[in-house]
C-alpha cells in the first residue's frame, strides 16, 4: 500500500510541477495590450493562466492529503 501511496505522490508531484510550468508559460505569452483590454472580459490567455494554477492548487492538496496519508500509516504502523 504504501509503495501505491509513494507512486501516487509523485505522479501528483510531477502534475503539480506541469501545471505551474504550463501557468507560467501562459502568463509569459500575455501582451500587456491583452492585460489592459477594455473589452470587460477576461482574455484566452488570462483563462489559461487561471485554469492552469487553479489546476496546480488541485494537484498541490492531492500531494498533501497523500503525505498525510503516509504519515498516519507510518505512524499506526
Amino acid at each position: 500500500m504504501n509503495t501505491l501511496l509513494v507512486i501516487a505522490l509523485i505522479l501528483a508531484m510531477g502534475a503539480t510541477l506541469f501545471a505551474l510550468i504550463r501557468g507560467i508559460v501562459a502568463f509569459l505569452q500575455a501582451t500587456k495590450e491583452q492585460l489592459n483590454s477594455p473589452e470587460g472580459r477576461p482574455s484566452p490567455s488570462s483563462l489559461k493562466q487561471n485554469r492552469m494554477m487553479m489546476n496546480r492548487i488541485l494537484f498541490q492538496a492531492v500531494a498533501v492529503i497523500i503525505v498525510a496519508l503516509l504519515l498516519l500509516m507510518k505512524g499506526n504502523g
